[in-house]
């Protein structure tokens, strides 16, 4: 099929902005043949496209600096992109923005075994601190499915956290410094490889933040030794609902895993088919719990789990009996969201949170829906700190499924939300839940939220369209007015 030609005025738009940015950075750092822009049109959220009016992709901090300058004095919308994982939409293009890809920069810069911190580019992958870091018996504790791919960089933007987050910790949790660009060019230090720092917590603020506030260009992390050992184990369940109340026992009787996952049949069974990992293919639940530590603290909580979910209604109950096998069960949950894609033409896949007590109740309830929507639905999630990843299984090119899957994740949100949880753990907002942000904030809330915003970027220029339902002008809201150097802080330095 033939595609419309483009309009005139974006193809003349594009070509003088493309031509301001090769003075800026290397010529070949600017995408802005379409046929190259679609390789951007979307992030991990496939089910919303948009091409970009420009990539831009710089390989320092001095190239991001002189872009973000650019956009400013142009009055122009830039979108920041890490590696493009992101589930949420929060990468999602303009069609009259730039989209400032960070993939270039992925230099680890200082390995302090010390301080037990790494320094990176925010376009490393997580995956790979962990693995220069383990000749010397460390790693970087978050571990996101996606970590052989996401970026820290985008990490840091969403909170990501990972299958071992019940016990140490989100990004936020194993962050210590970050190097940000304001909209204008500014450059500032958050943070630093102190354990903590004094006065306002900017760090917090901007980790979680999905590209609103400033640009990532830095990253420090903190590395965790090596445990003495590190066991795995595969409790199955006939029931759901036995699995769940599982989860509840372990974290009550004082025993908090390294990991706790959970999975249903779908899931398990997919799983299984595609990377072999042992898993009881009968059950239909499945409940992935490690610990970590010394040899004689594994085993004691070992027996204690054992006899917790076998209490519980386990069907069955294997411990992993070497490191290739650990790592095996831990590479099936990994592999989910890819093998449950091996089932369907499409799958939509969700991100709520809930309290670990609600769990039995919130996953009736999603059957239900599933029943009502007529869609089926795989969960995978991180049952240990209640981090839900339903995947609802759609065909995009059937009428009216997309938007029935759209209902169907919505009704789940509310339900988290209902329940006393909120409406992301890791994903972030982006565009997916925009629209149901109002149900768990205030109108007082949101403005006070986007006032925030505007002290750190007045135009609005920075990944606008994302987390916020309604938009304001600064002026209507009022501004802190941060940005421009008005706001004097001991952990902020400015170059």
């Amino acid at each position: 099929m033939e595609m419309p030609a483009p309009d005139r005025g974006i193809v003349e738009r594009r070509r003088e902005i493309a031509r301001d940015l090769r003075r800026l950075v290397p010529a070949d750092a600017v995408i802005d043949r379409a046929a190259e822009l679609s390789a951007y049109e979307s992030d991990g959220f496939t089910a919303y496209r948009q091409t970009p009016l420009i990539t831009v992709l710089p390989a320092s901090r001095d190239e991001v600096a002189a872009v973000l300058g650019y956009c400013q004095a142009g009055g122009i919308k830039i979108v920041p992109r890490g590696a493009g994982t992101s589930l949420s939409g929060g990468a999602l293009p303009l069609a009259d923005g730039i989209t400032l890809g960070l993939a270039r920069m992925n230099a680890i810069t200082d390995i302090d075994l010390a301080n037990r911190t790494v320094t990176c580019g925010p376009g490393t992958t997580n995956l790979a601190i962990s693995e220069l870091v383990a000749p010397d018996g460390y790693y970087y504790a978050p571990d996101p499915s996606s970590q052989v791919a996401c970026s820290i960089g985008g990490n840091v933007a969403e909170n990501a956290g990972g299958v071992h987050c019940l016990k140490y910790g989100l990004t936020t949790n194993n962050l210590v410094g970050l190097e940000l660009v304001l909209m204008g060019g500014e450059v500032v230090r958050l943070g630093g490889k102190r354990f903590d720092s004094p006065g306002l917590d900017l760090m917090g603020v901007v980790t979680g933040s999905e590209g609103l506030l400033g640009v990532i260009t830095e990253v420090t992390v903190r590395i965790l030794k090596r445990p003495q050992r590190a066991a795995a184990f595969l409790a199955g369940f006939a029931a759901v609902e036995d699995a769940a109340r599982c989860v509840g026992a372990v974290i009550a009787a004082g025993i908090i895993p390294a990991g706790m996952e959970m999975m249903d049949g779908p899931a398990i069974r997919a799983a299984e088919d595609f990377i072999a990992a042992g898993y009881p293919t009968e059950a239909e639940a499945l409940l992935i719990i490690e610990t970590d530590g010394p040899e004689a603290e594994v085993a004691a909580a070992a027996a204690r789990i054992e006899n917790i979910a076998r209490a519980a209604g386990a069907t069955s109950f294997r411990g992993s009996g070497s490191e290739t096998e650990r790592l095996a069960f831990w590479a099936g949950r990994k592999a989910a969201f890819p093998a449950v894609g091996r089932i369907a033409p499409d799958y939509y896949c969700m991100d709520g949170t809930i309290p670990r007590a609600t769990l039995p109740k919130v996953l009736a309830r999603i059957t239900e829906l599933s029943r009502h929507y007529g869609l089926a639905v795989a969960n995978v999630f991180h049952a240990g700190d209640g981090n839900l990843h339903p995947l609802i299984l759609y065909d995009a090119n059937a009428p009216g499924e997309l938007a029935r899957a759209e209902d169907f994740g919505n009704d789940i949100l509310r339900l988290c939300v209902e329940v006393g949880g909120v409406l992301t753990g890791e994903h972030g907002v982006g565009v997916e839940k925009r629209d149901l942000m109002g149900e768990v904030f205030s109108e007082d809330d949101l403005n006070h939220q986007q006032r925030l915003k505007c002290a750190f970027d007045p135009d609005g220029l920075l990944n606008p369209g994302k987390v916020f339902p309604t938009l304001h002008r600064c002026a209507e809201l009022g501004r802190l007015h941060v940005h421009g150097g008005s706001l004097p802080h001991p952990e902020l330095e400015r170059f």
